[in-house]
């Protein structure tokens, strides 16, 4: 099992590779850079993406020690100054607290400290190679971090979460499999396919939305943790005004370290359209060349 410092030099590694070599996470990272920063020259897109290639491997080589590694190692090398003041003062309400934590730095080290302050409820999908289910599964399961299932049950069990007064997880930026419980909102100005959950839980439960996102320090040093008040208008009742705020949300954490973004993610597959794919189009416009 990797030391943390260790996987950050193996994850810088592999991630230089995926710099030079062509791929499909190079490309969609390229596209959604070039989406989410026109005002950026071609040195500074060229910049952000070769570090977010980089950052992005890190991530994926520390994940099995926090799955699998000794928490006791783990745990101390996220810094957080301000989260257990946060999660009690929001807690305090009585209206539970719901944590969006999006694809930035380490969502697998806020997961150990959201565990570590309360008891948290997430959803979970199973990962496309069956192999890593029950490794995933169990290492996030182990801190004491309830997983239900990304269906109607699973839903109930987040209702039931915050109605008791707990906490809750869920990372915002994932688009959702179908139209169905999701609307279009801007993403840094460009209409993303954006969860209706979120800003649903808030406004049947009045619990109230907080950002968080774990910072990866250079050469091992750890993670800070970042906590970021949610946007006014995330528990709107227009499902498109409460889901622009919350991409609005995502995007501030997003700025603080745009790096570390998972820029590989297609998060603009779906279009309004519902005929342009963007990243088909792209990759046919490569093979070309």
């Amino acid at each position: 099992m990797l030391s943390p410092r260790g996987a950050q030099l193996v994850g810088g590694a592999i991630g230089r590779l995926f710099v030079w070599l062509p791929n499909r996470e190079q490309r969609a990272s390229r596209i959604n850079i070039n989406l989410c920063f026109p005002e950026l020259n071609e040195d500074e897109k060229r910049h952000l993406l070769r570090h977010s290639l980089i950052e992005s491997a890190k991530a994926l080589a520390e994940m099995p020690g926090f799955w699998q590694g000794n928490i006791d190692r783990w745990l101390p090398l996220v810094r957080d100054q301000q989260g257990r003041a946060i999660v009690d003062e929001l807690l305090a309400r009585g209206k539970g607290v719901i944590v969006a934590g999006p694809h930035l730095g380490s969502w697998e080290a806020v997961g150990l400290a959201l565990a570590g302050l309360a008891p948290v409820t997430t959803l979970y999908r199973p990962p496309r190679y069956e192999a890593l289910a029950d490794m995933i599964f169990n290492g996030r399961s182990r801190t004491g971090a309830r997983l239900v299932a990304t269906d109607a049950s699973g839903i109930k069990a987040l209702y039931k979460t915050l109605k008791t007064g707990g906490m809750v997880a869920i990372l915002p930026d994932q688009q959702p499999k179908s139209a169905r419980g999701a609307v279009f909102a801007p993403f840094f100005g460009v209409p993303a396919l954006t969860m209706e959950l979120v800003s649903r839980l808030s406004k049947k439960t009045r619990a109230p939305v907080v950002f968080c996102f774990a910072e990866r320090l250079p050469k091992g040093q750890g993670f800070r943790l970042h906590w970021v008040p949610a946007p006014d208008g995330i528990d709107d009742p227009d499902p498109e005004l409460a889901a622009a705020a919350l991409n609005k949300g995502v995007e501030t954490c997003v700025r603080i370290c745009p790096e570390q973004y998972q820029w590989s993610y297609k998060r603009f597959r779906s279009h309004p359209d519902g005929k342009t794919n963007r990243y088909a189009a792209e990759s046919k416009k490569c093979l070309s060349n």
